[in-house]
């Protein structure tokens, strides 16, 4: 049994942090790390108590959390045993957000809108050259469970009229496509994990420091403006982040690489208008070229 090769001597009574919290952390990383896998019987009260030298209220109240973070079932008579592992998958390297990519006919994706109004942050000043911002708080949920914080900056002048409405249920890039006219096709994106704080906590339906997945960066229009600054707090028991991978280099993927596809992908199509698609490209290159650091050589 799982327990019969933890040490006696692993939770320490004189430590600041409550024995019921180190208690729920041993099961944590063991549920993490497959030591009790999907479906695994965990031990009873009793053995708890005994083999760690604890009372029963301390035993109960590291359960409750784990029952309250979803990672384990109790049932009357039963016992606990370890939730079977319920993942939905985000490739990180596509445009398209959260609720298009997890959404299927069997399951109820939803958008809440926390907040909305005028925000002020230094990374979001800095990615979208402007102090004059709308903020806006969204929680995402599947079938009524919490998934994703997305908190996002946008340059107010580009969304007049924006309100909370507008967004529930909704995808905000698929309105920034439709309503104001801003088709997102790009953006820079890096992944970070962070611990929750106690309102992201609360926000998600999890323990105060419960690990999270962080996606955080800048999208661009289709002529190379950025139109976005976001932050996506994703709980790390739920979502999944996809990565395609292959054997190309850096310098494979360049400007005249990605250029060079889309031409000859285009020039394939039937009914194309050429003229229009190039200077429509031309116009994408020319926002390319202003965002690139200018070399030491020429100062």
């Amino acid at each position: 049994m799982w327990i019969d090769d933890q040490p006696s001597k692993v939770l320490d009574p004189d430590a600041a942090c409550p024995l019921h919290r180190q208690l729920g952390d041993v099961l944590r990383q063991a549920i993490s790390q497959g030591d009790l896998p999907p479906g695994a019987q965990l031990p009873t009260e009793a053995e708890f108590q005994q083999h760690f030298c604890i009372s029963r209220s301390v035993v109960r109240q590291a359960l409750s959390s784990l029952t309250h973070d979803g990672l384990i079932r109790r049932g009357r008579g039963r016992g606990s045993v370890v939730a079977p592992r319920h993942e939905h998958h985000r490739a990180v390297q596509k445009m398209t957000g959260l609720s298009a990519q997890i959404a299927t006919a069997n399951e109820v994706v939803t958008t809440e809108v926390l907040s909305l109004g005028r925000e002020t942050d230094s990374r979001a000043e800095r990615a979208l050259g402007t102090s004059d911002l709308i903020g806006v708080r969204r929680r995402r949920s599947v079938d009524g469970e919490p998934l994703a914080i997305i908190h996002t900056w946008l340059p107010r002048d580009l969304v007049p009229g924006l309100a909370a409405a507008d967004l529930v249920d909704a995808s905000l890039h698929a309105m920034l496509d439709t309503r104001f006219g801003i088709p997102v096709s790009a953006g820079r994106r890096q992944v970070r994990a962070v611990a929750a704080s106690d309102t992201l906590a609360e926000a998600l339906s999890l323990s105060a420091g419960s690990p999270l997945l962080v996606l955080e960066g800048t999208s661009q229009s289709n002529v190379g403006a950025a139109v976005e600054y976001f932050c996506t707090w994703h709980r790390s028991d739920r979502v999944v982040f996809d990565v395609d991978a292959g054997d190309k280099g850096p310098g494979d993927w360049g400007p005249a690489h990605l250029l060079s596809d889309s031409i000859t992908g285009i020039a394939a199509q039937p009914g194309v208008d050429l003229k229009e698609t190039a200077n429509s490209l031309a116009e994408q290159l020319k926002g390319f070229a202003a965002r690139l650091p200018t070399s030491p050589e020429s100062h």
